[in-house]
């Protein structure tokens, strides 16, 4: 790390031309070590003050020349600062090299996220879920409304992103788009890549997140009871379209796949398992990650149940499942016929499955996170916090009772 560091400005008398007039150059000095670079500034030999490195004269010429050298200072000084910060050596030909390519025009970051989401687009079902892809599409829309309607502005230099305009966002995305606070981080952290892909490709210098803190809230994730699921199983619902829902929602109950992962099943999918019984073998849309999970019963039922159904029979999938939209809406409507007040969501199957059918019947958490097709147990202990949860209201109930028997 440089502990001198002085800037210099001062015109090369030797290549002077015929007229009298020479060019600004800036010397920067740092422990001895030093490099120069010429401001492509001409001025008489005559007009300049050597000692502080300026024009004399309060003329136009004079006016700019010196606001020019200003500025040049700031900018050296800035990035200098910046290396400090970020702890990294600098030598006085990096910080012209960083000077020159910072003086280049930025890049904009509206530019930038576009670019990022198309080639993301192009690559959606092979590298990346078409949730992810929806993800980054609202998340470049709430930025363009943040900067057209609060900054009044149609884009921003990447280089001017900062902490400051990261917790104006935060606010406009909780404030404006009445985000609670992990979907604001959401699309924060999505930002930050943008962010890591401006800093590798060394558009900025300093990574604007580096001092803001991407944190989430701890949700308690809703799941059905076995009560409730037995009710849901049990109801005669008399309608068809209601039926297939719920036979759906009941399937993803007892495999914790997600919706996306159901949808994309083919009978290829279903395979004899190393205990010698039916295992469904899929990898996630999401993650990619593997999952396998053992067939128990009522969801092979429910698997024998459509496989005479013409969607089944003519495009080869294994379950005719409906749109996400529709399966949410009528879920909502199911919900209300079997009187569980509970805001029932395709997801919400995969958490009674984490909860309810496995981790409450003593499943091991490492197979549970297999099943789940987690990439890290961490991500499945959020479920095993819920059943400890239901340990200590249950036990509560039996402290409450042993009471009143004394």
């Amino acid at each position: 790390m440089a502990n001198t560091f002085s800037l210099l400005f001062y015109l090369k008398r030797s290549k002077a031309d015929i007229n009298g007039e020479a060019n600004i150059y800036l010397r920067i000095t740092m422990d001895g070590q030093r490099a120069e670079m010429s401001l492509h500034r001409k001025v008489m030999m005559n007009r300049w003050d050597q000692h502080i490195g300026k024009m004399i004269g309060r003329n136009t010429m004079a006016r700019e020349i010196n606001e020019y050298i200003d500025l040049v200072t700031y900018k050296i000084n800035k990035l200098y600062q910046n290396f400090i910060d970020q702890g990294k050596y600098i030598s006085p030909r990096e910080l012209i090299k960083a000077y020159r390519s910072f003086n280049v025009k930025p890049k904009m970051l509206l530019e930038i996220f576009r670019d990022h989401n198309k080639k993301m687009e192009a690559l959606m079902g092979k590298q990346y879920s078409e949730g992810t892809v929806k993800r980054y599409r609202t998340t470049l829309n709430h930025l363009e409304q943040h900067l057209k309607e609060d900054l009044l502005i149609d884009d921003i230099a990447v280089t001017e992103v900062d902490l400051q305009f990261l917790n104006r966002f935060d606010y406009f995305l909780k404030s404006i788009r009445g985000c609670n606070h992990n979907s604001s981080m959401k699309y924060l952290n999505n930002l930050k890549k943008i962010m890591r892909i401006a800093y590798v490709n060394e558009w900025i210098l300093k990574d604007p997140f580096y001092n803001f803190k991407i944190s989430f809230k701890w949700k308690e994730r809703e799941y059905l009871t076995e009560h409730e699921i037995e009710t849901l199983l049990n109801k005669d619902l008399h309608n068809q379209r209601l039926e297939l829902v719920r036979d759906i929602f009941v399937f993803c109950c007892f495999t914790g796949l997600a919706y996306a992962d159901v949808k994309k099943l083919t009978p290829r999918h279903v395979v004899k398992g190393i205990d010698g019984g039916k295992w469904i073998r899929v990898h996630r849309t999401k993650t990619n990650s593997r999952s396998s999970i053992p067939i128990l019963p009522t969801a092979m039922s429910i698997i024998k149940k459509y496989e005479a159904y013409p969607e089944v029979v003519n495009e080869g999938c294994l379950l005719p499942v409906p749109s996400n939209q529709k399966s949410n809406a009528y879920l909502k409507e199911i919900a209300d016929l079997c009187g569980i007040n509970k805001n029932l969501t395709t997801h919400l199957a995969r958490h009674t499955f984490a909860t309810t059918v496995t981790l409450s019947n003593g499943v091991p958490i490492e197979s549970v996170s297999k099943m789940l097709g987690h990439k890290d147990l961490r991500t499945t202990q959020i479920y095993a916090k819920v059943i400890d949860k239901k340990v200590g209201e249950d036990m509560k109930v039996l402290r409450e009772r042993i009471k009143s028997n004394i």
